[in-house]
């Protein structure tokens, strides 16, 4: 068996039936303890700290300098292949169109007596981010440093820090590097892990902090992330990937698979789950799923996933399917239908939409230009994509005249003395002397 199969009659059952994935939520023994004395050690400690839980983690022979040299960034971009180079810049293009369209501009109101309201939006002035090596380096997270680097770019932040880990012999991935390089970024920091997260939150003798942490990892780093928010600004606390396909009778069962396992690969907690009106569908796509799954690189981690917490869920109708659809809010929904856009105002709670059958998931992930940095764990019924505006902030502007306040003075000071704070009363009514 691949998945379970759900057969449901209406969307009040799905609570019940669908209790099993909350278990995601908390997916084994915490590690805060040990994070917080990670992030107590690079406080105290600096560079010093850094180093020590590099060579203990990552690289046992390392040895500083942290900041990776023009000289390397310059080197791997040589040694990237001219093709995969093409392939980075045609991503980030699409990345930043999409996002350019997201700026938003500062704006002033003019009262007709004279004040003068507005908003100003500025970027931070200072964004860390964080780019995993991937399985010892050797799958590099290109698309991560993209996703997050580019926004960033677009809200006009004056400097961008990354932290990507060693390889097991102190060298940064070069693909890494070259797409920093084509990006125009070249503040990067041999340094990952939790203790990465605190020396851009603390800052070191050797990075300065940032005012902005954002970037995909493991639980230390989700945690660490978790635990510095409010020192510094995060992007948000993202669990494992998941994805919900909603098909009918229409739709491919090979294709559906295929999307199914391109996020249970990502992890054993990957969530794959496919919910439709046609039984004759669940079967084939089982079939499906078990046949595609075992020609897989990633096989095990795949049935892993897909064993505990994928399913394929069998609705009456389609109405009933996109009920359940909200209640789940996952981070990205396909709809694979005869007319997917009809479904669209239906769909109140997904990180991110995919319409039509040639829309898969690893579109978005990589070239189309929406940002993949998506909310997860059904936080998508309150939270957003990461976007040029995780990196901005905004400053109200009050400009009141003379007449506003004679206007308006005996109102304030009365509910300032409402609340109990005469000093408030009496500063407002200082000014109609």
């Amino acid at each position: 068996m691949t998945c379970r199969i759900l057969t449901l009659h209406s969307e009040q059952e799905w609570p019940k039936a669908g209790q099993w994935l909350r278990a995601r939520n908390t997916p084994g023994q915490s590690v805060e303890n040990s994070v917080r004395e990670i992030l107590a050690a690079v406080r105290k400690n600096g560079d010093a700290a850094l180093c020590d839980y590099t060579r203990r983690f990552d690289c046992p022979n390392f040895s500083p300098p942290l900041r990776v040299s023009a000289r390397d960034i310059a080197l791997a971009t040589e040694l990237t292949p001219p093709e995969h180079r093409e392939h980075i810049s045609a991503a980030a293009a699409n990345i930043r169109v999409f996002h350019e369209a997201q700026t938003e501009k500062s704006w002033f109101m003019t009262r007709t007596d004279g004040s003068i309201l507005g908003q100003r939006v500025l970027p931070v002035d200072a964004v860390g981010l964080y780019v995993p090596g991937g399985r010892a380096g050797g799958t590099p997270l290109v698309s991560s440093l993209l996703m997050n680097a580019i926004p960033a770019q677009v809200a006009g932040a004056p400097r961008i820090a990354v932290c990507t880990p060693t390889r097991c012999d102190g060298s940064v991935n070069p693909v890494i590097l070259a797409a920093a390089h084509l990006l125009g970024i070249d503040e990067i920091y041999r340094v990952g892990g939790a203790w990465a997260i605190g020396a851009l939150a603390f800052g070191t003798e050797s990075l300065p902090p940032v005012d902005v942490v954002a970037g995909p990892g493991n639980i230390w780093v989700t945690t660490a992330k978790r635990l510095c928010h409010g020192g510094v600004g995060i992007d948000m606390i993202a669990g494992p990937s998941e994805v919900l396909v909603l098909a009918d009778t229409t739709a491919n069962p090979a294709m559906i698979a295929a999307d199914m396992l391109s996020q249970a690969e990502h992890d054993p907690l990957a969530s794959a789950l496919c919910v439709t009106d046609t039984p004759a569908l669940a079967a084939s796509l089982q079939r499906e799923l078990e046949k595609q799954c075992a020609t897989l690189p990633r096989s095990q981690t795949a049935a892993r996933s897909l064993l505990d917490w994928g399913a394929i869920v069998i609705t009456p109708d389609m109405k009933t399917a996109v009920a359940i659809a909200n209640m789940v809010a996952p981070e990205h929904i396909e709809i694979c239908t005869a007319d997917p856009w009809s479904m669209l105002p239906l769909i109140r709670h997904a990180g991110a939409v995919f319409l039509g059958n040639h829309s898969p998931e690893p579109v978005g992930d990589y070239f189309a230009g929406p940002n993949h940095v998506l909310p997860t764990m059904g936080t998508a019924r309150f939270a957003s994509a990461l976007s040029v505006q995780t990196f901005c902030k905004k400053t109200s502007i009050i400009a009141a005249s003379p007449a506003f306040v004679r206007e308006n003075a005996t109102a304030v000071a009365a509910l300032a003395r409402l609340e109990g704070l005469e000093a408030h009363a009496r500063s407002v009514e200082a000014r109609l002397v």
